[in-house]
């Protein structure tokens, strides 16, 4: 049961350091707390756990132009960050997990400020059809956060340059490009700034949960050697890129529940090296697939046995079934 809630606004625009205070209120979370962190990145993607960034971002473009590029924890799409967007993330122990009434809390501060919101699908927000809040989540040890954006005043012009959308995945949606599907909310609310929407939040935060938010200490997190230890990690190239491999075989498809595309290195009938990318909001499931391959048999029967093994819940083994009629055809 909750009986703290904590806020958190962070004091900076570095993603780097955005990610790594985010962990660091992950790992620290007290029993019956959760934590709300209001943050913002400078001109930036963030892909996920899980994803090619280079086939997502323009990144040649993005670093001559000062930005940066991202990877998080989290398992789902590519996003564009700029001081226009606010993001959020709810910090929580598993047991005190609802993410129906985090997403409440968002909506709530929506209404508060006289906009029609609704929730749409497992994990979007809309207001008049078009998408201003994407979500996604992370679990680890006895932790969970869900995250996501508030696009308030974005400059979709610059969302649309170093965003590279995969034309199958707008089809899906039913939209011709990225503009066109998301909304800022300042074309619901001219006057609505980056500081109401946090005091908003902060206020929802307090009505929905029925507790006073208490200030976060960021002093001892931002004087630690975990933070600092955590921040060099995210922006370490090993994490960015990962490794690049020689592939002899791409097995792709898009899904319902996202993008699936494998890289294999096959040697001598034998998988030498493998590169797993989906935006499936799943990373643990995607991910423990991919770290499954190497050394085993190029073969179907042992590939399926593989992604098989994998599955915890019902909606893996519904996953797994597509993945294996993929790699039915493709072998």
């Amino acid at each position: 049961m909750i009986q703290k809630i904590s806020q958190v606004v962070s004091p900076g625009f570095y993603p780097y350091y955005n990610l790594a205070l985010e962990k660091y209120l992950f790992d620290h979370v007290d029993d019956n707390e959760i934590i709300l962190y209001l943050w913002q990145n400078e001109r930036t993607v963030v892909c996920g756990r899980n994803q090619n960034l280079w086939k997502e971002c323009n990144v040649t473009h993005l670093l001559e132009d000062g930005g940066h590029p991202v990877r998080r924890l989290s398992g789902g799409g590519a996003v564009f960050h700029d001081k226009g967007n606010l993001n959020f993330t709810f910090l929580v122990k598993k047991d005190n997990y609802d993410v129906d009434r985090q997403l409440q809390v968002i909506i709530q501060a929506c209404r508060d400020l006289d906009i029609h919101v609704e929730k749409t699908g497992r994990n979007d927000i809309t207001v008049d059809g078009r998408k201003f809040s994407g979500n996604a989540f992370y679990s680890s040890g006895g932790q969970k956060y869900h995250h996501g954006t508030l696009l308030i005043s974005v400059d979709t012009g610059s969302m649309s340059a170093y965003l590279n959308v995969d034309r199958q995945k707008l089809a899906s949606k039913g939209v011709s490009s990225v503009r066109s599907r998301v909304a800022n909310l300042t074309e619901f609310r001219p006057d609505l700034t980056i500081d109401i929407m946090k005091e908003k939040m902060i206020a929802a935060f307090e009505t929905v949960y029925g507790l006073k938010a208490a200030p976060y200490d960021l002093d001892a997190a931002t004087a630690s050697e975990e933070l600092q230890k955590t921040q060099t990690f995210f922006e370490s190239d090993q994490w960015l890129y990962g490794r690049k491999i020689d592939f002899s075989y791409q097995i792709s498809r898009r899904f319902a529940w996202g993008d699936f595309d494998l890289r294999l290195n096959v040697e001598q009938g034998k998988i030498a090296a493998a590169a797993l990318y989906s935006d499936a909001n799943d990373e643990a499931f995607i991910r423990s697939i991919g770290d499954k391959l190497e050394g085993n048999s190029f073969s179907y029967d042992t590939l399926a046995r593989l992604v098989e093994e994998c599955c915890r819940t019902e909606e893996h083994r519904g996953m797994a079934e597509d993945v294996k009629e993929l790699l039915r055809s493709a072998i």
